[in-house]
């Protein structure tokens, strides 16, 4: 069809108008029905849930299998509500008596489903993983090196900024110290900065898996060690000195020198670029938490702790392990608990708005506890009472959020927990069953809003990391039954899976590469330039709608148009808020994170087959 101009478009409108006037009898023909459901599949023994959404009634539903034979029928559940204009109904369609291993579709409504399987013949935690991988900076990057020029990088003081919620530099930076080697750890999320607060929040979580997880998978072992690696640079155990943070987000509003976030490069392109302003693309700044020796800020003290813990934990060489402990043991100590005013997270604070720390210390000293345990350290009995006393903190004054990257407390709990029994510890600051209750009240919060929600999400699916808290949700009600044997958060968990995986109003697993439909579009520098699959990477997913009413921006010159035509396929499913999409430029919803990944691949570790 040829392009019409404006005029002639109008034209014709005009004279469609006068051959066909509208009639104000007949209604819109109804949106087309839906189903959706986890498209990486069930467990024969766990509870099943897939969706209809409609604009019309419901009936029976059929579930058929790779041969299209007709493996089950029933009726369709209970109305869930709307979830918008155009899909005024959500039925619920319980598929729990499929147990039979293979391959399946759901037919409802006129829709057909995405196939799914019972009994996955594998997760995608091993696809989690490899995105780890493809992360890292360094000598040990798998593409090409990158960011050699960190072996000999330069300290400077903190920046000033332009503004509270901006990463706009006012001035020069000023050096303070160097040089000092940061070369190596993981890529924070779709750029190439690195920050010490992620990394030791993500090297707790894949350590985690490998110790909860029961794996001596050697991918997993691996990566673990790289981010280990990295963070043993990071603390200067000599002169008690952390870093933070390597690199810095945008330039300064002077335009003396650019930022990470202003360019659209690969990564090993960086050492050699010598164009006017780009100093700090090349000699990227490293920015330290503290001054030497001085008080660290206590979030970053207790998850780097942790992090030295739980690989004392693990380590097989008991020599190696005591070291291990004594770093954790440093950091620790060097924690500031009083007048703490704002946390220090990255620079500027705005990119992690953390404000709850005491979760942090907690996990670090319930880590300690454990590990100082296992080595007969006589220091576990006073770790033990201080992962108490800042879990009686947390649970009378922090308490609201779930499992994510600003609140580590269900996994601090569930270690407590563990820490007590081993020592048959009584008369702490905090009781085996005051914990128990903490991870109740967090589960509880999830199940309350999972209630109204038409596809049972536990997340705030119009605020920022929906995705990371569904799949946090999920492991905490796996860390809930094995510190209690009690199952009656185990569907739960399962549905905050499921709604991650395909059984969400947009029909989209937020995990690259796993299901039929998932995100195609990440706002990744690598994955974008390179045109290489995403696989593994875990995406924020929904956000508020209304972070998008000023459009996606342009594409930078280097940055390939995805998708190719620009349509926005996900925009009728808005509703309740949050929208999806799914392009390059959509940071709000479609940038991978390394703490969304951790998540992931720790939730997907627990579940129970």
């Amino acid at each position: 069809m040829a392009r019409l101009t404006p005029a002639a478009l109008a034209l014709t409108l005009v004279t469609s108008a006068i051959a066909a006037p509208a009639r104000a009898d007949v209604a819109p023909p109804p949106a087309p029905a839906h189903v959706r459901v986890d498209q990486v599949g069930y467990w024969p023994a766990e509870s099943k849930h897939a969706y209809l959404m409609t604009g019309g009634k419901a009936g029976r539903f059929t579930v058929v299998d790779h041969r299209g034979r007709t493996v089950l029928t029933g009726h369709a559940g209970a109305d869930r509500g709307a979830w918008n204009g155009a899909y005024p109904h959500v039925y619920d369609l319980d598929l729990s008596k499929l147990r039979t291993p293979g391959r399946y579709r759901v037919k409802a409504g006129g829709a057909t489903s995405s196939e799914f399987r019972i009994a996955p013949s594998r997760t995608p935690a091993g696809d989690v993983l490899t995105f780890f991988g493809l992360q890292r900076d360094g000598a040990d990057a798998p593409r090409r090196p990158s960011h050699l020029n960190d072996r000999a990088a330069s300290v400077y003081d903190w920046p000033t900024f332009t503004a509270p919620d901006t990463d706009q530099i006012k001035g020069e930076l000023k050096k303070v110290g160097g040089p000092v080697d940061v070369e190596g750890g993981w890529f924070d999320a779709g750029d190439y900065l690195k920050f010490t607060h992620i990394l030791a929040y993500v090297d707790t979580l894949l350590l985690a898996a490998q110790r909860d997880g029961h794996s001596d998978d050697p991918a997993l072992r691996n990566e673990a060690a790289h981010g280990l690696k990295y963070l043993d640079k990071m603390w200067d155990e000599k002169s008690k000195t952390l870093y933070i943070q390597v690199g810095v987000g945008a330039g300064n509003e002077e335009g003396t020198f650019v930022g990470d976030h202003d360019i659209w490069r690969l990564p090993e392109a960086d050492d050699g670029d010598t164009a006017e302003g780009h100093h700090f693309i090349r000699d990227r700044p490293v920015f330290r938490a503290a001054a030497p020796g001085r008080p660290i800020s206590p979030n970053l003290a207790g998850r780097t702790a942790a992090a030295f813990a739980l690989a004392a934990q693990l380590e097989p060489d008991r020599r190696r392990a005591a070291h291990l402990l004594e770093q954790a043991s440093s950091v620790y100590a060097m924690a500031k608990t009083e007048d703490v005013g704002q946390l220090v997270t990255s620079l500027p604070h705005a990119f992690y708005p953390e404000d709850v720390w005491r979760d942090d210390m907690q996990l670090g000293a319930a880590e300690m506890t454990l590990a100082a345990q296992r080595l007969r350290d006589p220091r576990a009995g006073r770790w033990l009472a201080d992962a108490a006393r800042w879990a009686r903190g947390y649970l009378d004054d922090d308490q609201g959020d779930t499992l994510n990257l600003y609140d580590v407390s269900a996994l601090a709990h569930a270690d407590l927990v563990k820490a007590i029994r081993a020592a048959r510890a009584h008369g702490l600051a905090v009781s085996e069953a005051d914990l128990l209750a903490g991870l109740r009240a967090q589960l509880d919060i999830g199940a309350a809003r999972a209630a109204k929600d038409p596809f049972r999400a536990g997340a705030e699916h119009d605020q920022f990391d929906a995705v990371p808290h569904a799949f946090g949700l999920a492991a905490t009600a796996q860390l809930y039954r094995r510190v209690t044997g009690d199952r009656a958060y185990d569907a739960f968990g399962t549905q905050q899976r499921n709604w991650a995986f395909g059984a969400n109003p947009w029909g989209v697993s937020f995990v690259a590469g796993a299901g039929e439909n998932s995100i195609g579009c990440p706002h990744h520098q690598i994955f974008n330039i390179t045109g290489r699959p995403a696989t593994g990477a875990v995406v924020n997913g929904p956000n508020s709608a209304g972070l998008f009413d000023d459009g996606l921006g342009e594409h930078f010159e280097e940055m390939p148009p995805c998708p190719p035509d620009g349509v926005d396929r996900y925009a009728e499913f808005t509703g309740h808020g949050s929208r999806f999409v799914d392009d390059v430029r959509s940071w709000q919803a479609s940038e991978p994170a390394d703490d969304f990944a951790a998540i992931a691949l720790y939730a997907l570790t627990l579940t129970s087959k």
